[in-house]
């Protein structure tokens, strides 16, 4: 999870979101690149009287500076479109689980299970033990096993919520009517924390979400026990 002053990313848990850091890393570097090359023009034009007359009128240098940002373009294009097309991917599913967002918690049910469902409520302030994160614990954590593909069935009863876990790379909006669907993979075990991330209302910023990943043995001692 996220820790105090941080800048950059939550680590990743996912290959998704692995994935998307090297994208972000690749693209900050052209980023920095272009913009240093700017500024060294900029600071030349500025301390340089001398002018090149033959680069006033150069089919050469015009050809250059539009060839080169369409390069450029292609270059951040192709690893985004190839993430995309991953995220969209669904292979073979293990377990799917539907999460329902209402005003202001969540609702999960296993599909793949009888009758196992559960409401996931913000512990209030008060209520909170010692070493638990306020506005980021809840009651009934959501157990998943890791290293399986696991399919998100996501919706809402009220209004428009979002479905979001940072360090697993994962944000999907809840919507009325609508059921949309995302994977998810984690490689190591672990509390994951996300949030709601759509104004749903007054009570918008007390609807957390706690992952519970764990290995495949204790994942079903859990849900023999819960049902």
């Amino acid at each position: 999870m996220a820790y105090p002053m941080q800048l950059g990313f939550q680590d990743a848990t996912s290959p998704i979101m692995e994935e998307l850091l090297h994208f972000h890393d690749h693209t900050l570097m052209i980023v920095f690149l272009i913009s240093s090359l700017v500024l060294y023009i900029i600071s030349l034009m500025l301390t340089t009287k001398l002018t090149h007359t033959s680069t006033m009128n150069a089919q050469e240098v015009e050809t250059i500076w539009t060839i080169l940002p369409a390069i450029i373009l292609i270059l951040i294009a192709l690893p985004s479109l190839r993430i995309l097309y991953m995220m969209d991917e669904i292979n073979n599913p293990s377990l799917t689980v539907k999460t329902m967002g209402h005003q202001w918690y969540w609702s999960y049910e296993y599909t793949d299970y009888e009758d196992l469902s559960f409401d996931s409520y913000m512990i209030p302030t008060s209520e909170l033990k010692p070493g638990e994160l306020r506005l980021l614990e809840v009651d009934n954590r959501v157990v998943l096993p890791m290293e399986m593909t696991i399919r998100m069935l996501v919706s809402s009863e009220d209004v428009l919520h979002s479905w979001a876990v940072p360090s697993l790379g994962l944000k999907t909006d809840a919507i009325p009517g609508r059921l949309n669907q995302t994977t998810l993979m984690s490689t190591r075990p672990g509390l994951y924390y996300g949030q709601c991330s759509e104004i749903c209302g007054s009570n918008h910023s007390f609807m957390p979400i706690v992952l519970e990943m764990v290995p495949l043995k204790y994942f079903e001692k859990w849900s023999a026990s819960m049902l």
